[in-house]
């Protein structure tokens, strides 16, 4: 679930916004334009719940937030250092079960994915999230919650064009499990593969274009998944407190042990790729190319955005034309979209 800093500012008419994106590697300094499409939330939006791996209770607001903002957490339980953390791929602390971010003062906010995959494929590109806890509520286990709330409240478009990150040439991590790959493409599109030896689930792959409303169709309902056998050495590193088989698909040998079983018969690589899609968007723009993953994970994703970024060649950070707008995730998209609650 380390390089030169150089910064690009996100300017909106003669305002310069405080908080600015990062991206390690860069050799350019971007100034957004008056007319670029940045967007928000109309208004506020709540969610509360547990952590999946502290269990702890946690509140989770949603604000709006001003053009060049970007993502960011605030903790609003933290006082002593600085609250807010930046959901941004170089302050991610690898772990291999979650997304977790930290700030220089050692303030985290962990299992982030789902509530980051729901902000990008709802479109929504600036926002403030206050939090009283250290780890995101789980909810179901997806992140149909967070788009039923996002979309609910309705996203504010600030402005018109916006800048996107184009691949321009093949990146890839590998480990002895698995292996992970940006290539050039003309949007985000993701492939996932996975083999696990309970039958229930087995090797699973697919492939999706994430273009207006891809995600919310079909991904935002998938819940995470663990094997049985692994739950109690979950619980011995002292993980998934919070699991419980309402918010996670649990699978032994053949059986779905979960109540009305699997939404999707591939459900599970669906919940892959929506993983994916949260890890990605910490590149602090849209991506515009292919991602591959075979057997990977939040740790290889993020490391296969430390990859790109140490390659200022492999990138560019280009404006968005209308057709570029018209196939990023959550362009267009209605609340009519998003599969009926189960």
């Amino acid at each position: 679930m380390f390089q030169t800093v150089t910064k690009f500012e996100l300017r909106v008419s003669t305002c310069i916004v405080t908080r600015s994106l990062t991206f390690r590697g860069a050799k350019c300094a971007c100034l957004v334009s008056e007319t670029a499409l940045q967007t928000t939330l109309k208004s506020s939006v709540t969610f509360i719940g547990v952590g999946l791996h502290s269990g702890a209770p946690v509140e989770m607001t949603v604000h709006a937030a001003s053009a060049g903002h970007g993502i960011w957490f605030r903790r609003s339980d933290v006082t002593a250092v600085d609250a807010m953390v930046p959901a941004r791929w170089d302050a991610v602390n690898p772990t291999p079960l979650c997304t977790k971010i930290e700030n220089a003062d050692g303030t985290v906010v962990s299992t982030i994915e789902h509530i980051m995959a729901a902000l990008v494929g709802c479109g929504v590109s600036n926002a403030l999230i206050e939090i009283n806890g250290a780890e995101v509520p789980i909810m179901d286990g997806s992140s149909a919650e967070f788009v039923r709330g996002l979309l609910g409240k309705g996203v504010l478009t600030l402005s018109y064009d916006g800048w996107a990150l184009r691949i321009l040439k093949t990146v890839e991590v590998q480990t002895d499990t698995g292996w992970a790959r940006f290539e050039p493409a003309r949007s985000l599109s993701i492939d996932f593969a996975i083999d696990f030896e309970d039958a229930a689930i087995g090797s699973q792959s697919k492939s999706l274009n994430m273009a207006n409303g891809t995600f919310v169709r079909e991904l935002c309902n998938s819940r995470t998944f663990c094997r049985n056998s692994d739950v109690e050495a979950m619980y011995a590193q002292g993980l998934a407190k919070g699991g419980t088989l309402e918010n996670a698909v649990v699978v032994d040998g053949d059986r779905v042990l979960s109540p009305g079983g699997l939404r999707h018969s591939d459900e599970a690589v669906r919940h892959k790729m929506l993983d994916a899609l949260g890890d990605l968007s910490l590149a602090g723009a849209p991506i515009l190319g292919r991602y591959t993953g075979t057997r990977a994970g939040h740790t290889m994703t993020n490391a296969l955005l430390r990859a790109l970024f140490a390659d200022p060649t492999a990138y560019e950070i280009v404006e968005c034309d209308a057709s570029i707008n018209a196939n990023l995730p959550g362009a267009g998209v209605t609340r009519s979209e998003i599969p009926a609650a189960h």
